[in-house]
């Protein structure tokens, strides 16, 4: 027998069989073989040579900062980011620092219009169909009560009760909380422990500064005279007061400049530290309250931002004020009310149908801030069938932004779904707020139906421009050179509205 001879065969039998297996492997298992030796490999070395360097710990090499005065950098975005947290609180609290200072207001007076509002208030979408009512309150003085009259014949109000940051902590009218009932509301601030006295409706507020905002809505056959004089029944005052109430002090700023718009310059930082050096700070806010320090914002200090977080709140103020406004012009089309028309709703609420934008893992701030930035004195929640709703044209029916010095028209229909009234108002899409033009016209509504020109069908054509076509002026909302932002408003909308069975016309451009 050759045994060395049969010793090589076996040799060159076992070289054969693994290259044979090696071949049979796909080119992707030999890579995957590959990548999973490579990963294997320490991606560190204990062997360090003397000229390494730690792997982390400072920035990739041949990188600078991005400015070479990051102090302005850093408070310039915490002034930004400021502003966006901010705008619920700060949006209603210009409303009570107006009327003290302009209007001579103290706690517990009732402002009450004698008639519909005009320019001179310049407040977000205000309404200019119904009188407005509001009033301011302190609880660090103590429990305050809010008599509401009974809603009938007579009158009825609709309306809000908002705390420091401008959530509703009471819904009042017939949809409220006092279902329309003669009511006595009591409101108590933080902390409060003592027993509640009979006879109330007791609400704990997380704030100590609260406001609320009615509107007395013109029943049939009844005048504006008669909404001012049933909003003359509201009462408030102190619980301490209660045995022997002080005269009720109401006052009407129909004539009056009433500027309630924030500013969107370093003062809105001097509106948040008169917020935030009294209110308590919620647990959430605290990481904020922390950055607000380095603005020279801080509880027990006096408000003395030095030139450098004056110049980064002023900057701050400004951009946010055009990140805002860059969403309204790129509007959401999932948040357009009809897929085919183009008109978005006033009231955007969070994902729960509230107004917080709270949810178990974050707050929604831009969302937030965006809803408050053009509307206030919200409901507490988003009624399915709610009693007002607002539809505001985001674009014409060619899809294209509302330009100033544009004539516009909109053709409303004879049934227009609603069972008190409808009416249309024109808004400065820079403010939000009422035009001052001549005339003096900011709404037109179905109360006006007796002085428009009517089409054949009963439906009425309206226009939203610089000028008036011709022989149409009693159909015309001026605009004065403003870019508009038209709205409607349905009160006492139908199911046809809620259900979206009706469908508005969307606005033409005429030239």
């Amino acid at each position: 027998m050759n045994t060395p001879k049969l010793v090589m065969l076996a040799v060159l039998t076992l070289v054969s069989a693994s290259a044979c297996n090696r071949q049979s492997s796909s080119p992707a298992e030999s890579t995957d073989k590959q990548k999973a030796a490579a990963s294997a490999t320490p991606t560190t070395s204990n062997a360090v040579r003397p000229t390494d360097e730690p792997l982390g710990g400072q920035p990739p090499a041949d990188t600078k900062a991005s400015t070479s005065d990051l102090e302005y950098q850093v408070k310039y975005q915490r002034a930004f980011e400021a502003v966006l947290w901010g705008m619920p609180a700060v949006a209603i609290y210009r409303f009570r620092g107006a009327a003290f200072s302009d209007l001579g207001m103290k706690d517990n007076d009732i402002i009450t219009y004698s008639h519909t509002a005009s320019p001179k208030l310049e407040a977000l979408t205000a309404n200019s169909s119904t009188p407005y009512i509001s009033a301011f309150t302190d609880l660090q003085k103590g429990p305050v009560v809010l008599e509401v009259p009974e809603a009938g014949t007579p009158g009825t109000l609709y309306g809000q009760v908002v705390d420091a940051w401008q959530f509703t902590i009471a819904d009042v009218g017939p949809s409220g909380m006092d279902k329309g009932k003669a009511t006595k509301y009591l409101f108590t601030p933080p902390g409060y422990k003592d027993k509640i006295p009979a006879g109330y409706l007791h609400v704990p507020s997380p704030n100590y500064r609260i406001a609320f905002a009615f509107r007395s809505i013109v029943g049939p056959g009844m005048t504006q005279t008669d909404a001012f004089n049933y909003a003359q029944k509201l009462r408030m005052y102190y619980l301490s007061e209660a045995a022997n109430p002080p005269k009720q002090r109401f006052v009407d700023p129909s004539d009056k400049r009433y500027a309630t718009l924030p500013f969107y310059d370093e003062r809105y930082f001097k509106d948040v530290y008169d917020i935030f050096s009294v209110e308590p700070v919620r647990e959430q806010d605290k990481l904020m309250m922390g950055m607000l320090s380095s603005l020279g914002i801080e509880r027990g200090k006096p408000f003395a931002p030095d030139d450098t977080a004056k110049r980064a709140m002023r900057q701050g103020a400004i951009d946010a004020w055009h990140y805002l406004q860059g969403k309204f012009d790129a509007f959401p089309k999932e948040l357009l009310y009809w897929p085919d028309r183009h008109y978005g709703t006033l009231l955007n609420a969070d994902k729960n149908r509230t107004f917080t934008f709270e949810y178990d893992d974050r707050i929604a701030l831009d969302q937030r801030a965006a809803q408050y930035f053009w509307c206030t004195y919200v409901p507490k929640e988003l009624s399915e069938s709610p009693a007002t709703q607002y539809m505001t044209a985001m674009a014409d029916k060619d899809g294209q932004p509302l330009q100033a010095g544009s004539l516009y028209k909109v053709n409303v229909p004879a049934d227009m779904p609603v069972k008190q009234f409808w009416a249309l108002t024109v808004y400065d899409r820079a403010t939000f707020s009422f035009i001052y033009a001549d005339p003096e016209r900011t709404t037109l509504s179905s109360y006006d139906l007796d002085k428009i020109k009517k089409n054949a069908d009963g439906s009425v054509t309206l226009y939203v421009g610089p000028k008036a076509p011709d022989g149409l002026d009693a159909n015309w909302i001026p605009t004065a050179g403003k870019r508009p932002m038209p709205t409607f408003r349905f009160y006492g909308p139908t199911d046809a509205l809620n259900k979206k069975t009706f469908v508005m016309p969307d606005f033409e451009k005429v030239m």
